[in-house]
């Protein structure tokens, strides 16, 4: 893969400064991710290193918010069809400067949008630089748009961001929102001192292991799910496929369906962020016969999250349902999260 901006500014790939009074200088460099671990799980495991990150700018338009944040460049990973053969790894490019983050939520419920698509033009005097951004999932900021991005050198630039309106099912005070898209703009500084000074930590003693790093503490909202007190209707239960914890419930006579609601939600494990980009389908059965076979939808709600449902009939006690993973997530990946939710079996659950 290589659709990145070939511009390159000597200025950029080393920053030299004069150390006390000695005359000499000495050469500041980025830190470098440490080497991938050899046997990782098939499951979500601590990566080898931990970063920081800092604010660029916020914007807003409507009820649209955005926050724009970057890091050191880093390698990550796409799905194109969701599975370990269909993946591909973005290494670091000698020219990466960063990596360019970007975040967006509703004003009035405070919720992360964690579907659509995100295009950011950063523009320095006559340099410009136009990018689709990868929808991605990293272990301390869960969902975001991202990529490695090469600039014009230190200086200011602005950045006009252009988000697609939803077509993801949305309820609650979600409903009939967000249809048509914005462009947000905002400007910030850049320069190499202040990315070197970004925190960066390296994980040896727990590298490899089954966990997860903790989310970043932020002023801002992150991407969620509810946990299993706070789900609506009747438990069902909960499972694990690929290393993802999916909750099951049905909700009766709710706003979200006239019948009842089979709700599904699926969250990664210990940091319990939603996981965009599945299909799903469910089977339900009562005394061996077929009451309802068909898609669950990705669907936004404020106070749920995003999920996966559908109208059913009725759910009575004792019916079989079969929740299936049609395809794996395809959202792009993190260290960290690269191995997980690949091989996601189907899961049985007793109504």
């Amino acid at each position: 893969m290589n659709r990145r901006n070939v511009l390159r500014t000597a200025g950029v790939l080393g920053v030299s400064s004069l150390a006390g009074c000695s005359g000499l200088f000495e050469t500041r460099t980025m830190p470098q991710a440490p080497p991938l671990v050899k046997n990782r799980p098939d499951a979500v495991y601590i990566p080898t290193h931990k970063e920081g990150m800092k604010m660029a700018g916020m914007a807003k338009q409507g009820r649209y918010r955005l926050a724009l944040f970057y890091s050191y460049p880093h390698r990550f990973w796409l799905m194109g069809g969701g599975t370990a053969k269909q993946q591909e790894k973005v290494s670091i490019e000698d020219g990466d400067d960063l990596h360019l983050m970007a975040s967006v939520w509703d004003s009035e419920t405070r919720t992360v949008l964690p579907t659509g698509s995100l295009q950011v033009e950063l523009s320095k005097g006559d340099w410009s630089d136009t990018r689709t951004m990868w929808p991605m999932l990293s272990q301390n900021m869960g969902f975001h748009f991202g990529d490695n991005m090469a600039l014009d050198g230190d200086g200011k630039y602005t950045a006009k961001v252009r988000v697609s309106g939803l077509s993801v099912r949305r309820t609650g005070a979600l409903a009939g929102q967000f249809e048509s898209g914005a462009t947000l703009t905002t400007d910030f500084e850049f320069d190499r001192d202040t990315l070197e000074e970004i925190p960066f930590t390296t994980l040896d003693e727990k590298k490899g292991q089954k966990g997860a790093i903790s989310p970043m503490q932020m002023d801002m909202p992150m991407s969620h799910v509810s946990e299993k007190a706070d789900l609506p209707g009747r438990f069902v239960g909960r499972k694990s496929s690929g290393d993802a914890d999916f909750l099951v419930t049905t909700v009766p006579d709710s706003d979200l369906a006239k019948e009842t609601y089979l709700l599904v939600s699926p969250r990664t494990p210990y940091n319990g962020y939603p996981i965009p980009m599945l299909s799903l389908s469910a089977t339900l059965k009562r005394d061996g016969e077929t009451v309802f076979d068909d898609v669950l939808n990705a669907t936004i709600d404020p106070d749920i999250g995003l999920h996966y449902g559908a109208n059913v009939t009725s759910a009575e006690k004792g019916d079989e349902l079969t929740v299936r993973v049609d395809s794996p997530p395809t959202v792009s990946r993190h260290e960290g999260y690269e191995t997980a939710f690949l091989k996601m079996s189907n899961m049985q659950f007793s109504v």
